[in-house]
């Protein structure tokens, strides 16, 4: 892995990161087999989930007591909100993999290289992360890479008074690394969730969650050093996803924290707990809880998450690609098909088809708004609903012109 490099860009004021930065997201943890996550999280009741954050005030401007007040509102936060972390426990049984055979004859292990080891049996864990409840009936807000482990039979949910139960993934959001599940349980304590877009730089935030699968109740705090980034996140099998409008903290954010919150000093909670860069130090990521709130509408009230889309392949052109090309612009997105043949350009039927956006055409603006490499499509449609209209100004065949189209879900 290459060493990210910081760019000081700038968007609407905040700073950002260049599309390819490279994070290693905290499901490494996936591969961490064995010993129960803890638990931690959360006092509060459902009718507490939108409400606005409150207000941590000061009398005294003194630096001895500004100090004070804030060690004593982060102890009230950790203690409000910690019945609330749950361990999130994937399990795989191995049995229906395995055999247990001994060895056919005597020489088999020279064949091999080594000893005869008798396979894994049963159900063994192969992995999790932390969740935290959101609401009194067991729905627990994770990361998709904690609720998606490959190969997982079954997931448990371990409580922060060492209860453990059967879960189920509800819905995952097609986009991000979102993820909602269930548990039977009753008058279960609940996190509230806060308002991820009045976060500013320089907030007190505390992370809590089960580092490293193995250290329960690990509390961390800091502040947001960042927000707005755009960062592409993998795991060592390969896998990668790019996550934007992420929120950076130097609050420590370790493989087993995933799935957790990211909360300010009333308690409530602004972010999950998803990625860290391994290559600096206290480089933590959390997605904004705003996403996950239109994601947690979308579900109760269509029962799936539904995420728009425009139906196209593209890429972001930029000064380069403008010189390389011979194009006439330096922004926007240009329409081009994929390395295979059923990689097409445009989606057969989507939106940008019915609209007549063709291959080689490049959108230049959504809504009003330039689409350029710190504001691409897909971050465009972040703050987009299906079945909202919207309007594209598209550069084809060297003409603008000004396009309609009505946005549809994401299959």
């Amino acid at each position: 892995m290459t060493t990210p490099v910081l760019q000081p860009d700038k968007k609407n004021g905040r700073p950002t990161t260049a599309l390819g930065l490279v994070v290693l997201v905290s499901f490494i943890v996936g591969g961490i087999a064995g010993g129960i996550f803890g638990s931690i999280a959360v006092k509060g009741g459902v009718d507490q989930l939108f409400k606005s954050p409150s207000k941590v005030t000061t009398n005294n401007i003194t630096n001895g007591t500004l100090s004070l007040q804030e060690e004593s509102a982060t102890v009230d936060v950790v203690q409000k909100v910690s019945p609330s972390v749950v361990s999130i426990v994937a399990k795989k049984d191995f049995s229906k993999v395995f055999g247990n055979e001994a060895p056919r004859s005597p020489f088999e292990q020279f064949f091999f290289g080594f000893p005869f080891q008798p396979q894994p049996q049963g159900k063994q864990e192969i992995g999790g992360g932390s969740g935290f409840v959101i609401s009194s009936d067991g729905t627990i807000l994770t990361n998709k890479h904690v609720a998606t482990i490959a190969g997982a039979d079954e997931y448990k949910v371990v409580t922060n008074d060492g209860k453990s139960y059967d879960a189920k993934v509800l819905a995952t959001d097609p986009t991000t690394d979102i993820a909602f599940m269930k548990i039977e349980a009753k008058d279960l304590p609940t996190i509230e969730l806060g308002d991820s877009d009045k976060v500013q730089i320089g907030d007190t935030v505390i992370a809590i969650g089960n580092a490293l699968g193995e250290y329960r109740n690990t509390v961390t705090k800091g502040i947001i050093s960042g927000l707005a980034r755009t960062i592409t996140a993998g795991d060592n099998a390969g896998n990668t996803e790019t996550l934007r409008n992420v929120i950076q903290t130097d609050a420590a954010i370790n493989p087993g924290n995933s799935g957790g919150p990211l909360l300010n000093l009333a308690g409530q909670a602004i972010g999950i707990n998803t990625a860290i860069n391994q290559e600096g130090q206290l480089i933590g990521f959390a997605l904004p809880i705003n996403i996950a709130k239109r994601d947690l509408e979308s579900f109760q009230s269509k029962g799936k998450i539904e995420r728009p889309y425009i139906g196209v392949r593209y890429v972001i052109v930029n000064e380069q690609m403008k010189t390389t090309n011979d194009l006439s612009v330096d922004y926007g997105a240009l329409v081009v098909r994929g390395d295979t043949a059923d990689e097409l350009a445009v989606i057969p039927g989507g939106p940008a088809d019915k609209a007549g956006i063709v291959e080689n055409d490049i959108i230049l603006e959504i809504d009003g708004q330039k689409i350029n490499e710190d504001y691409d499509l897909a971050q465009a449609l972040q703050d987009k609903s299906v079945g909202q209209s919207v309007t594209l100004k598209v550069l084809s065949k060297g003409k603008e012109k000004t396009v309609q189209v009505t946005l549809e879900a994401r299959s």
